[in-house]
């Protein structure tokens, strides 16, 4: 059963189950009271806590533990925006955030009196250091969120230059890096991190527990109250096994990144998957950063060919000699495609037929009829927002699983191709009964109506929460 979708949730490792077990097996105890079996859990989370910070470059006593990506991400914007007096409640988020932080944001506006830009992004999906400066108000900008890299279509970010143009402006940055903690990896002080966002499922571990990483001198306001736990941050009984299950995960991810041969694999992995797709489909259509693709022709600008837009261009130096500019790294198994001509929720449904498991853009805004906000903020129109799909690879995957997925979409396009064998001038295909005219066809592309959303816009991006 290929499993292609590593960037929505990746299976448990072997190294989080063991972790797990003990603490599963034996008495339940609150790691928060003081007789033995306490003290042995608590134990437990203290490990854990070491284990995450190593992952990020923190301190142990950086981290807040949370129940996932979700409520970090909205106690980082909303425990920000509150500490702060109403005139200073500005934030600057990225066009292509999570909707964690979108949403937060937008509740932020609603309901606290912020203010919210967004900032553009290039066809690549990569945030413009100049034009974010563009949007901070020094002494009123309270939180500029920048991901470490995109969920979606896995482009990374320049997020130590971010962070130096927010702390220039008095605000803090969050980043959150639920998809690039294990590969490629951040150093949250490196960077110049102040919030930083982390999830235990998406690095192998269980589901249901995550961390907001906060910078020492970080000001917070909690948003859940109780006893008081995790520095009066993150009140709640701590699940110790979870816990326990997540740090090895995180020290599972860091042996992985430091070993190099994991980044590797899944290159080669997602090169030859790519190869595959494009022997099926010579006209798909890669987003984000294409990645090494040896023998193809080098496209700079964007123009020409569109599966090679955004190929990092060499620059020329002061003496005119040619060096490469290196963007931020982005994820080595992350691969978003487009088939031009086929809908991502038909393609889906065949490819799950055949037992293959992978997304239409994030996992949890596959059913939303809104296209995806991140594809259009990188100026995809919405019928090719509709006609993207993610597969995404891990810890886990082999070339059987990608053989077998390459396989399983040339079945698939062969029943969702064209009736005349052709596209239409904008990508649109013959996908089935019931859309479009009497005989089922498509015969005319989807176009959004009247009060679609401003994907420059927080309000724009709410298909929903997560992956």
């Amino acid at each position: 059963m290929p499993y292609l979708d590593y960037a929505a949730s990746a299976p448990l490792r072997p190294e989080a189950l063991a972790a797990m077990l003990p603490l599963l097996e034996r008495p339940a105890a609150n790691p928060s009271s003081q007789h033995g079996q306490g003290r042995a859990a608590r134990a437990a989370v203290e490990t854990a806590r070491e284990q995450v910070a190593a992952l990020i470059g923190a301190a142990p006593g950086d981290v807040v533990f949370t129940s996932g990506g979700t409520e970090a991400d909205n106690l980082a914007v909303k425990g920000t925006v509150l500490t702060r007096p109403p005139e200073a409640r500005h934030l600057v988020c990225s066009a292509v955030e999570h909707h964690a932080v979108l949403d937060a944001a937008a509740w932020a506006e609603a309901d606290a009196g912020a203010r919210t830009d967004l900032a553009p992004v290039d066809r690549l999906g990569r945030v413009d250091p100049d034009r974010l400066a563009a949007l901070l108000d020094p002494g009123r900008t309270a939180l500029v969120a920048v991901m470490a890299a995109n969920n979606e279509v896995g482009t990374g970010q320049p997020v130590a230059a971010v962070a130096e143009l927010a702390h220039t402006a008095g605000a803090v940055l969050l980043c959150d890096a639920v998809q690039a903690a294990g590969l490629p990896g951040v150093d949250m002080t490196a960077d110049g991190i102040d919030l930083l966002a982390l999830a235990s499922h998406k690095l192998g571990g269980p589901t249901g527990v995550g961390a907001l990483v906060v910078r020492p001198g970080t000001s917070l306001r909690p948003l859940v109250h109780g006893g008081g736990q995790e520095r009066g941050l993150r009140s709640g009984t701590l699940p110790a096994a979870a816990l326990a299950g997540f740090g090895a995960a995180a020290a599972a991810a860091l042996a992985d990144r430091h070993t190099g041969t994991t980044t590797t694999t899944l290159s080669t992995l997602r090169s030859h998957l790519l190869a595959g797709l494009r022997a099926l489909a010579p006209d798909l259509e890669i987003n984000g950063d294409p990645g090494p693709e040896p023998g193809r022709a080098f496209n700079p600008d964007g123009s020409g060919d569109p599966g090679l837009v955004g190929r990092v261009a060499a620059d020329l130096d002061a003496d005119g000699r040619r060096h490469p500019l290196t963007p931020a790294a982005g994820l080595p198994g992350l691969l978003s495609v487009r088939f031009p001509g086929r809908r991502a929720e038909d393609l889906l449904l065949l490819l799950d037929r055949h037992g293959v498991a992978c997304s239409a853009g994030s996992a949890c805004a596959s059913g939303a009829v809104t296209p995806s906000h991140v594809l259009v903020a990188m100026g995809r129109d919405p019928v090719a927002a509709r006609e993207t799909v993610r597969f995404s690879l891990g810890h886990a995957s082999t070339r059987a699983e990608v053989d077998a997925a390459v396989t399983a979409v040339g079945q698939a396009l062969e029943v969702l191709a064209p009736a005349d064998g052709s596209l239409d001038r904008r990508g649109s295909a013959s996908v089935g009964p019931g859309e479009g005219s009497e005989d089922g066809r498509r015969t005319a592309p989807v176009r959004p109506g009247p009060g679609s959303p401003d994907p420059h816009r927080v309000a724009a991006a709410r298909p929903g929460v997560g992956g």
